[in-house]
């Protein structure tokens, strides 16, 4: 019966060729919106953790009170020691340190005079080991605009836009004018090796990212680490690994009467992120179950409509002694080969379509000047595993539904009015 059906279909495109249509527009769509609001909710999530918050972070606990002020007299001492019990306890993360620090970079002129200053946030990480992972992690090759990636002790990357706004160019000598761990005012001269473009707002407009060995020499920091971060090996948070990771570690190594103790956090209990999580899933949700309804409607109608233009045929073929059941289940089966080749076809197009914004991404760059939010500028979609099924939930239960509804009918006609319908 199928191939009787398939050909039917084939050689005949008015029963076909629309509802496919509507249906691979409608699985387009809906396949489309899944995968962007994906890649909407894992940018950010992304941003802060390689920025940021990591998968998990070890502060001490006076600093995590004050993170804000950045108090590198607050700073987690014998740095080394610690990391090495890290590696040794939690071998399936990467465990990676880093200082924070702001100050004012000034810009000399050729007798030596202040040309221009600005404030900076610096960021002081692994730029010279031979196989850092401070290099992946940032995306430094990537977001390297002008010059070179540091090399040496004493150069630095600044961000490109606060080169511009300086006039400072790669192999200008700088100095950065900063508070030590200690109190006191510290100044050191470094060299600009490269600018670099992370794409986020919040950084880019002040960023200095320096080693962490001059930093520490220049702050009088040694052997300290403002904070520790762990990233989980495969690159993907996991939020309930990184909760269990985080409990076992504060109850081993966490003093809630030593100011100096550390302490780590999840990803999900830093800066709002855990309830930024728990919102984005939820409006996801919605709004995909939102769409999924709406073109499971608009599918419905199609397979209702198609059902009704029918009845003629219908009607003639019960005339000439074919069983209801028959003819009830052949409408079955029709919608679901229309259903099936549309949503193919719509999972394909929609698939390519969050395909291509997965890997160019549109750049919302001018909208995010003055926000202080961990966000790319580039929007990207995120293909994942249900955006490969997720457009056969409207595009197969609803064309079949309405032939379902439609084909209700073929149980109530009576042989008076087939016969008054092939009259007409």
């Amino acid at each position: 019966m199928i191939r009787f059906l398939l050909k039917g279909l084939l050689r005949d495109p008015s029963r076909s060729l629309f509802p496919v249509l509507i249906v691979s527009l409608g699985v387009m769509l809906t396949v489309f919106l899944h995968a962007w609001l994906q890649g909407a909710m894992g940018d950010i999530v992304r941003a802060n953790a390689g920025f940021s918050t990591g998968h998990v972070k070890i502060m001490s606990r006076a600093y995590a009170e004050n993170k804000a002020q950045i108090p590198n007299d607050l700073a987690l001492l014998e740095a080394t020691e610690l990391l090495a019990a890290l590696g040794s306890r939690y071998p399936d993360v990467l465990w990676i340190e880093r200082i924070r620090f702001s100050g004012l970079l000034d810009l000399p002129d050729d007798r030596g005079e202040t040309r221009a200053q600005g404030p900076a946030a610096g960021l002081a990480v692994d730029l010279l080991s031979p196989h850092s992972p401070e290099i992946a992690a940032l995306n430094l090759h990537a977001s390297l605009v002008r010059g070179r990636l540091p090399a040496k002790s004493g150069e630095i990357l600044i961000g490109d836009a606060f080169a511009g706004k300086l006039n400072a160019n790669p192999g200008d000598a700088v100095t950065l004018l900063s508070t030590s761990m200690h109190g006191s005012m510290s100044l050191q001269n470094f060299t600009i090796a490269g600018t670099v473009r992370f794409g986020v707002s919040a950084m880019d407009r002040g960023a200095v990212l320096a080693d962490i060995s001059d930093i520490r020499h220049a702050l009088d920091m040694n052997d300290a680490a403002g904070e520790i971060l762990g990233y989980f090996r495969d690159g993907h948070y996991h939020d309930a690994a990184a909760r269990k990771i985080a409990r076992g570690f504060n109850e081993r190594f966490s003093d809630p009467g030593d100011d100096y103790a550390p302490v780590m956090y999840a990803l999900g209990d830093q800066d709002g992120l855990g309830e930024y999580l728990e919102m984005g899933n939820y409006f996801a949700f919605i709004g995909s179950a939102i769409f999924i309804l709406a073109m499971s409607i608009v599918l419905w109608n199609v397979g209702l409509i198609g059902g009704l233009r029918r009845y003629g045929e219908i009607g003639l073929r019960l005339a000439i002694g074919e069983d209801k059941r028959h003819v009830y289940g052949s409408v079955i089966v029709e919608a679901l080969i229309i259903g099936a080749a549309g949503s193919v076809m719509g999972t394909a197009v929609g698939l390519a379509a969050a395909w291509y914004l997965q890997v160019h991404g549109i750049d919302i760059g001018s909208m995010l000047k003055s926000s202080s939010m961990m966000m790319s500028n580039i929007i990207r979609a995120e293909i994942t595993p249900a955006t490969g099924y997720i457009g056969f939930i409207p595009g197969l239960f609803s064309t079949v539904l309405g032939a379902a509804l439609s084909g209700i009918g073929i149980y109530r006609r009576q042989t008076a009015q087939l016969f008054r319908e092939l009259e007409t």
